[in-house]
């Protein structure tokens, strides 16, 4: 039977939760071999990805995507080492599946898009499985990966940005935006009630982007009213590049500031994680 690492981030509150020892319990019950790890940081994650199956206890989508990151720093060759049989429009190899365990039962989160089991039970069960379902990466040019998406601007007023998807110019930074959803899921699908997104799919190997910008619409004997015109493209990279100092952005639930170009690329199939 499996040797399985039941791996929580962020400790520091006492003891476990109990979704935690539930599914320790079920693993346990199966006759898997169990350690709880508790991470606080990047090298307490890295300590935990040493081969044995990996099941990651997450309260929130950064929170996977906070091993996930460690995962590709851990498995992608240096350039200058790339492989020969890593296919051509990946620069990471397939990565290790991964079980996840929901620790809000009613988020609206990753998990819950991709229908994975939510019950400790379940997701022991998954976890000492052989069925998995590969899924799209996102890369970016900081380092980082994105696993749903991400949606810049959207709580402050509009603001200036390039926008391309692959050859695609979806504003050439004149025009104010509203909004920009950058989609390999569907959690940044909408904005304010408005459609943004139409079809993400995170295992594809595209990356959706859609801009909100505001068109004053002239009508004949009446005054001009503003309307939202949502600018779409399909592609494997999308890359924005601010005109103002800083804009505040929401990646994968984390929040951070963009004041310098930003690229995310499609790693088609690259992580995985265990479905019943």
């Amino acid at each position: 039977m499996y040797d399985v690492v039941l791996l929580t981030l962020g400790g520091g509150c006492g003891a476990p939760r109990v979704p935690v020892l539930a599914c320790a319990d079920a693993l346990s019950a199966a006759g898997a071999r169990v350690e709880t790890v508790t991470a606080e940081s990047d090298a307490d994650i890295d300590a935990a990805l040493d081969g044995r199956r990996l099941i990651v206890a997450a309260a929130t989508d950064g929170q996977l995507r906070a091993v996930v990151r460690r995962l590709v720093r851990r498995y992608a060759p240096a350039p200058s080492k790339r492989p020969a049989d890593l296919p051509p429009d990946r620069t990471v190899p397939d990565l290790p599946p991964i079980g996840v365990l929901p620790l809000d039962p009613t988020a609206n989160d990753l998990a819950a898009q991709l229908d994975l089991p939510r019950a400790p039970a379940d997701v022991a069960a998954a976890a000492l499985g052989e069925k998995v379902r590969r899924l799209d990466l996102l890369r970016n040019d900081g380092g980082s990966v994105t696993l749903d998406g991400a949606l810049v601007g959207g709580q402050e007023s509009p603001w200036h940005a390039r926008v391309e998807v692959d050859d695609a110019v979806l504003s050439d930074g004149a025009d104010p935006i509203l909004a920009c959803a950058v989609g390999n899921g569907a959690g940044y699908a909408r904005y304010d009630g408005l459609p943004l997104l139409t079809a993400p799919d995170p295992a594809d190997g595209i990356v959706e982007v859609a801009v909100a910008v505001p068109v004053l619409a002239r009508r004949a004997l009446r005054r001009p009213r503003v309307r939202i015109e949502v600018r779409r493209a399909r592609g494997r990279a999308v890359a924005i590049t601010p005109r103002q100092q800083e804009i505040g952005y929401v990646d994968d639930g984390v929040t951070a500031t963009l004041s310098h170009k930003r690229s995310w690329w499609v790693e088609p199939g690259a992580w995985a994680v265990y479905v019943r």
